[in-house]
C-alpha cells in the first residue's frame, strides 16, 4: 500500500469517518501487519479503553443428529450413525447443573438440526434448565436453528421468539453467519438459512429487545472480499437496528481426523489450508476497522489457540471468550491443541500477560467484576504484547 493511500485511510478513521467497501479490500491488500494491527488498537482503545472483557459460560449440544451436511462441519451426524446422541432434557438439565461452579453467568446452547425431536422439546428445555440455573442466563440457537423451529412448528419466527423468550432465552447466539455471500456459501452450506432468513430472524430478536453476537466463518475458501462484504452486510443491519453487541470472527479449523471414530469429515479439507495467525490478526484488525457501530470485537481462543488470541487484543479485539470447559464442535474435530478447559484464573493471567484490565461480563456486557490490570512490578511500564 502506497503511502498516499495509508494517510488517508488514517484519517478516516481518526476522524470517524466511514470505511467503504474498497477501503476494506485495500486494507485486506496491507502487508504491514503492525501498522494495520496499530491502527485497528487505536480503534479498539478509543473504544473499550485498556479492558479485556470475558465471561464465565459453558456450552451444552444437546443433540448432535442434524438433517443439513455442511462442507465445513465434523460435529454432525445422521440419525442411527455411530456416536450420534440426543439428550432428554432431564440429561440436559444434569449436565447443566455439574457445570454451575464457578459463580457460572451464562449457558450456550447450539444442536443440530434434528429431523424428528418436537418443537415443544426446545422451550420446555430451556423452562427446565432456567428453573434449575435461575442466575445464568441462556444464550441458545442459531438462526438457522430458529428457521428450523419455522419449519417443525409452522409457528412464525416471532411466535417462536416470543415463546423462547418466556421460557428464559435471553440471547441468541451468532452462528449459522459462515460467510453470506453466494458465490462462497453455496459450496459450504447445506441448509435452507442464508442472509435474508438470517438477518430476518436477529432483526426479530433485536426488535424485541434481545441483544445478540455476530459472526464470521474465515479462512477456508472465501477471498477478503467476501470478507468485507460479510462485514457490511452485518454493519447495515446494524444501523437499522442496534442490535449487535458483538462481531466474533472464527477461524475454520481443518478436521485433521475425528477423534471419536478416526473419519474426516470436513469436505473443504482437500482444497484449504487454516489461516496463519497473521491472517487472523488482519482479519480482527479489518473488521474492527470496518464495523463502526459495534461496541466489542471478541477473540474466540478455542479456533484461535491462546498465543494468537492474546495478541488479537492488540489488533482490534477487546473480549477473551470464555472459561469454556467443553466445546464438542471444534474439539470434536480437529485436534488442535488448544486446552479443553481455562478458568477464571486462567483467564485473568492471560489477559494480563497481554498487558490488560480485566473485567467480567455477563451475557449483555454489563460488568459484574473489575479486576486489577497488570503487575506493574513485573515491568516498568505495562504495554500490550506486539508481535
Amino acid at each position: 500500500m502506497d503511502a498516499g493511500l495509508k494517510r488517508e485511510l488514517e484519517e478516516k478513521v481518526r476522524s470517524g469517518e466511514r470505511l467503504t467497501r474498497e477501503d476494506g479490500i485495500a486494507l485486506y491488500e496491507s502487508d504491514d501487519l503492525a501498522w494495520l494491527g496499530g491502527l485497528a488498537h487505536e480503534v479498539r482503545m478509543r473504544k473499550n479503553g485498556d479492558v479485556v472483557h470475558f465471561n464465565v459460560n459453558r456450552h451444552l449440544n444437546m443433540t448432535n443428529v442434524c438433517t443439513a451436511s455442511c462442507a465445513y462441519c465434523s460435529f454432525q451426524r445422521k440419525p442411527g450413525e455411530k456416536d450420534a446422541y440426543t439428550m432428554r432434557i432431564e440429561e440436559a438439565v444434569r449436565l447443566a447443573k455439574a457445570m454451575e461452579g464457578e459463580n457460572l453467568t451464562e449457558l450456550h446452547i447450539v444442536n443440530g438440526l434434528h429431523p424428528s425431536l418436537p418443537w415443544r422439546y426446545y422451550p420446555r428445555s430451556l423452562s427446565a434448565l432456567k428453573e434449575a440455573l435461575p442466575n445464568v442466563s441462556l444464550k441458545a440457537f442459531t438462526a438457522t436453528e430458529i428457521h428450523h423451529f419455522e419449519t417443525i412448528s409452522g409457528m412464525s419466527a416471532s411466535d417462536i421468539l416470543d415463546e423462547l423468550i418466556e421460557a428464559g432465552l435471553e440471547s441468541l447466539t451468532g452462528g449459522g453467519a459462515e460467510i453470506f455471500d453466494w458465490e462462497v456459501r453455496q459450496h459450504i452450506v447445506d441448509h435452507r438459512t442464508h442472509w435474508e432468513d438470517w438477518s430476518r430472524i436477529h432483526r426479530l430478536a433485536h426488535e424485541k429487545g434481545l441483544k445478540t453476537p455476530s459472526t464470521m466463518l474465515y479462512g477456508h475458501i472465501e477471498e477478503p472480499r467476501h470478507r468485507v462484504d460479510h462485514v457490511l452486510r452485518l454493519r447495515e443491519l446494524q444501523d437499522e437496528t442496534g442490535g449487535f453487541q458483538v462481531f466474533i470472527p472464527l477461524r475454520y479449523q481443518h478436521d485433521f481426523v475425528d477423534m471419536k471414530d478416526g473419519k474426516v469429515r470436513n469436505k473443504l479439507q482437500a482444497r484449504t489450508t487454516m489461516a496463519t495467525g497473521a491472517e487472523a490478526l488482519k482479519t480482527f484488525a479489518v473488521s474492527r476497522l470496518l464495523f463502526d457501530n459495534v461496541p466489542h470485537v471478541k477473540v474466540f481462543w478455542v479456533m484461535h489457540g491462546v498465543q494468537t488470541a492474546q495478541l488479537a487484543l492488540q489488533h482490534g479485539a477487546d473480549d477473551m471468550d470464555g472459561s469454556v470447559v467443553e466445546y464438542k464442535i471444534t474439539h470434536d474435530a480437529d485436534n488442535y491443541g488448544t486446552p479443553n478447559k481455562l478458568g477464571r484464573d486462567d483467564l485473568l493471567e492471560l489477559i494480563r500477560e497481554a498487558g490488560f484490565r480485566p473485567v467480567e461480563r455477563n451475557t449483555r456486557y454489563e460488568v459484574i467484576r473489575e479486576y486489577p490490570g497488570p503487575n506493574a512490578e513485573l515491568r516498568e511500564t505495562p504495554q500490550p504484547m506486539r508481535l
